[in-house]
């Protein structure tokens, strides 16, 4: 199997991705967490974010063998959450199936290093805070993110949040217009992507793959990772990333 360097020298290979997304996905939400003011949880084998009413609570599986007592530990953050529980597994390894949360599979997947066409769209880094709310309006609407209506501006993406290292929130916009957004995070020589959408109104234009072509722009050096919806998944595959494993989501309902 072909291998691809990160940052660190290691080989990033397909064996490697859920770990590195289980890396990076606790660089992002403890970023998250932090520019929030929520709890962040740090254990051997996963990362939670304790957060109120509507942002809930985050879990991060970072290991694929977490001890009895921390699954217990998981069990009791579930069940006193204020808010939504979700819970990722990329390792598929840990069953929670006693907690009553339901459950469903996304892969994670793996691009090597090497360059990207340019976007067709203006895709831009959210440097102002209206350019930070419109992303935030457009991630709300494309992931029906209901938790979060009434929208309260800076509740999803906190000012902070692109303050945070690593972090970067880019806007592609149509006509001046904010037609999409997405999240890239940068941790430990590897790069992924969060809240990629689309405005319903942008829909079946390109914009998703703008801002793909944006973000990756400028990490074309490094592996980069990400978990697929199934309908996110042929524009992924189509920039050159490969499904590598399954990861298990857990969520209340």
């Amino acid at each position: 199997m072909t291998t691809e360097s990160t940052s660190t020298g290691r080989p990033a290979s397909l064996a490697e991705a859920p770990t590195l997304q289980a890396r990076n996905s606790a660089a992002f939400w403890t970023a998250t967490g932090v520019s929030r003011g929520h709890e962040v949880i740090r254990r051997r084998g996963f990362v939670a974010v304790d957060g109120d009413r509507r942002a809930g609570l985050r879990i991060l599986v970072q290991e694929p063998d977490l001890d009895p007592g921390e699954v217990a530990e998981l069990g009791e953050l579930t069940r006193r959450a204020a808010g939504p529980v979700l819970v990722e597994d990329p390792f598929s390894s840990t069953d929670l199936g006693h907690l009553g949360l339901r459950t469903w599979q996304m892969p994670v997947m793996l691009r090597p290093p090497g360059p990207v066409d340019a976007p067709a769209l203006e895709v831009t880094r959210a440097r102002r805070p209206e350019d930070l709310g419109a992303a935030e309006r457009v991630v709300i609407e494309g992931f029906e993110l209901n938790a979060f209506e009434p929208h309260r501006p800076g509740e999803l993406f906190p000012a902070g949040l692109i303050e945070q290292p690593g972090v970067d929130v880019f806007v592609a916009s149509v006509d001046g217009a904010v037609a999409g957004a997405g999240v890239r995070v940068v941790a430990d020589g590897v790069a992924s992507h969060y809240w990629i959408a689309t405005s319903s109104a942008f829909r079946s234009r390109g914009v998703g793959r703008a801002v793909m072509l944006g973000a990756l722009a400028h990490v074309t050096d490094l592996p980069a990772t990400l978990t697929a919806s199934k309908l996110g998944r042929p524009l992924y595959e189509s920039l050159g990333y490969t499904a590598a494993a399954p990861a298990t989501w857990w969520a209340s309902a």
